[in-house]
């Protein structure tokens, strides 16, 4: 027989990561983080033997890439979460608060620019977990993506990170062929050639590097790598892209101070129960860029 449980409860338990079946009065279904979606076989192993012992056998992916573990009676969440933890593993990602980062596979890719895994983990580390009390205006979702593919949707989060392979022409070495390679492999199409050497539009490049590898003279090489950034994206109930900050960013540490300016300035001007977005909206785009760039970036 189901147990009839208090409004108060069921907030309490949703914040360590157990969200009610809404189908019944005492039943939840645990959500056990993977930190960016990559696990091991003990954590299969642990997941499997968890929901065989204090749920319904089931498991289900979200669309965070953290699993949860259906059928999970009240009574039982005390000890489903008691051997998730000695086996390392942690539930939770709710609130208004820093969720759980995702990112796509990255260099396990063959599009992939960044190390996406590394990336995430950090991030995971130093804002869900080091950031876990404290409360924001509303939830805050960070994404990584490996290169402008953006498998994992880092536009419709309010963090997003975009890998970045800037080229550059070496006209010495361009040998003026009757079909160049670079126009030819560049996937969305916005290169060209002049005087029959190729051009590369600065304005529409979207910095995926492939054609730094189709020329097999080498006239286009590596100027940099680094990231993008979106700020602002969003889905749900309405969904909204984000937008690109103006600057690529070419280092770890540079992206990381941006987080952390990012997460400041929304608790500070966000209102409660506000996304970024509608802060951003509300304040202006600009300005808030040119708060989370500084003067002179």
């Amino acid at each position: 027989m189901s147990q009839k449980l208090s409004p108060e409860e069921i907030k309490r338990v949703k914040g360590l990561g157990c969200l009610q079946d809404r189908r019944y009065e005492d039943v939840f279904n645990v959500r056990a983080l993977t930190g960016n979606g990559k696990v091991n076989t003990d954590y299969l192993r642990a997941i499997a033997d968890a929901a065989d012992r204090f749920g319904s056998g089931e498991v289900s992916l979200t669309t965070r890439l953290t699993l949860e573990i259906q059928g999970v009676k009240h009574e039982n969440i005390p000890a489903v979460r008691a051997a998730l933890e000695e086996k390392g593993i942690a539930t939770g990602g709710t609130g208004a608060k820093v969720r759980p980062v995702v990112s796509c596979k990255g260099t396990t890719c063959q599009y992939g620019l960044i190390d996406t895994y590394e990336l995430s983990q950090k991030l995971h580390e130093r804002y869900y977990l080091g950031w876990h009390d404290v409360a924001l205006p509303h939830k805050f979702k960070i994404a990584v993506g490996g290169c402008p593919n953006n498998c994992v949707k880092p536009d419709l989060n309010d963090f997003g990170v975009v890998g970045q392979r800037v080229p550059t022409l070496d006209p010495a070495a361009c040998k003026q062929c009757k079909r160049c390679q670079v126009v030819e492999k560049c996937p969305i199409h916005i290169c060209s050639t002049e005087n029959g050497m190729p051009v590369i539009d600065p304005r529409a490049c979207n910095h995926c590097g492939r054609c730094i590898a189709a020329c097999p003279f080498g006239a286009v090489r590596e100027l940099s790598r680094g990231y993008r950034v979106y700020i602002g994206g969003h889905w749900g109930k309405r969904v909204g892209q984000g937008r690109l900050l103006g600057k690529i960013f070419t280092s770890e540490e540079e992206l990381l101070a941006l987080l952390d300016r990012t997460l400041a300035y929304y608790k500070e001007h966000g209102q409660p129960g506000e996304r970024f977005a509608d802060t951003i909206a509300r304040i202006g785009f600009e300005t808030v860029e040119q708060a989370l760039l500084g003067e002179g970036a």
